[in-house]
């Protein structure tokens, strides 16, 4: 967007132009925008490859899908910040939001939030109605059953959001192959139960901040050692699913459940952990690095399959 000024502005207006820049990211959350478009690409990825389609040939699908993705998940965060506006200040890490420094007008936030799924939806349709009707699953599941339900009132919230964090990649399955096959099913129970270890482990570095905005986080209500417990149950439940993937070779069983073992070690550590804190950023980011070489290990593993 022109702000009338011309190029030749002084060097304040560039510094004005970047926080813009920067504000909007942090609206539209765009690292986890950029995190679930991976997931979205490898549903895709796969089913193009199990189906024995040549994606050169369908193009057009992989534009919609890329792009509708990215503007419903961006709307969706949006409009996620939008409903949190009340407790954002309360927690030291949401201050510098744009919705809490007044960079952006709630009014402004909630049309650009809706603007952004619509026309999200109308790429995802394109592509495919299953994958159209996924979209707004993901929606509905992030928005209504997260944010505006779960999040405040139950201690489960996290698996409920869950569900939306695990959706993504039946999008993309389902742009290419709207009858989901086994594969589909197994990167959605991938997802599902990834984030509660990970989100635990951020939770238990936030957990004052949780605190302070009544949020009934697992840390905040059951402590932490009952959160390390679960943490521990949720990675043993991943085990058994890339044995769901075996089209994807011996390979990639051998690396999944390389990353499974490297993760349950650290979970089991956290029992003796000196430092809470510091074990749980050490599982926030092993989290991290777990969900990003999986999926771009199943995009390479399946080109060789």
């Amino acid at each position: 967007m022109s702000n009338g000024r011309s190029l030749s502005a002084e060097p304040t207006d560039a510094v004005e132009s970047s926080t813009f820049t920067k504000d909007f990211l942090a609206l539209i959350k765009i690292g986890i925008v950029n995190s679930n478009l991976i997931t979205v690409f490898t549903g895709l990825w796969l089913a193009f490859q199990f189906s024995d389609k040549n994606f050169l040939d369908h193009m057009d699908i992989l534009v919609y899908t890329i792009v509708g993705s990215a503007l419903i998940i961006a709307g969706s965060a949006a409009m996620n910040n939008y409903i949190d506006t009340d407790i954002d200040p309360l927690m030291a890490s949401k201050r510098a939001r744009p919705t809490v420094t007044g960079r952006f007008k709630p009014s402004a936030v909630l049309a650009l939030a809706i603007s952004f799924i619509v026309i999200g939806e109308l790429f995802l349709f394109s592509a495919s109605v299953s994958a159209g009707l996924f979209g707004i699953a993901g929606i509905l599941a992030y928005v209504v059953l997260y944010s505006m339900w779960s999040k405040r009132r139950h201690v489960g919230n996290t698996i409920v959001g869950s569900i939306s964090g695990a959706i993504p990649p039946l999008i993309g399955w389902a742009a290419v192959e709207p009858a989901l096959g086994m594969g589909a099913w197994a990167l959605f129970l991938i997802m599902f139960i990834w984030q509660p270890p990970h989100f635990y482990a951020l939770a238990m570095k936030r957990t004052e901040e949780y605190r302070a905005a009544n949020i009934p986080m697992l840390p905040v209500v059951k402590g932490f050692h009952r959160t390390k417990k679960s943490m521990l149950a949720w990675v043993l439940l991943l085990f058994p699913l890339p044995f769901l993937l075996m089209e994807l070779g011996i390979g990639f069983i051998i690396l999944a459940t390389a990353l499974n073992i490297g993760w349950l070690v650290l979970a089991i550590q956290g029992f003796k952990a000196a430092d809470d804190l510091k074990w749980a950023k050490k599982m926030f980011i092993y989290s991290l690095n777990y969900m990003t070489i999986l999926f771009v290990s199943m995009i390479i593993f399946a080109v060789f399959v």
